[in-house]
């Protein structure tokens, strides 16, 4: 794993991976942010957080794949 990045504000090489693989990788990179996991079509609030990073799922899958490239927000 190339080492952290704090200016990274999105992670596209994480869709199609398994979600505690992607929640790692992100956490590396940006130690700061807090990281929900939510399943693919949940409604969330619309709210811009730079301290957050969402990680949507599909929850019916058995590993639980990234379906959407997780960003800052």
């Amino acid at each position: 794993m190339a080492g952290a990045d704090p200016t990274r504000t999105s992670w596209p090489e994480v869709v199609g991976i398994p979600a505690t693989p992607a929640v790692m990788k992100i956490a590396h990179d940006r130690s700061d942010v807090a990281i929900e996991v939510l399943p693919d079509g949940i409604k969330v609030s619309k709210g811009f957080n730079p301290k957050r990073v969402r990680v949507f799922i599909n929850a019916k899958e058995s590993q639980g794949l990234v379906v959407k490239t997780p960003v800052v927000g």
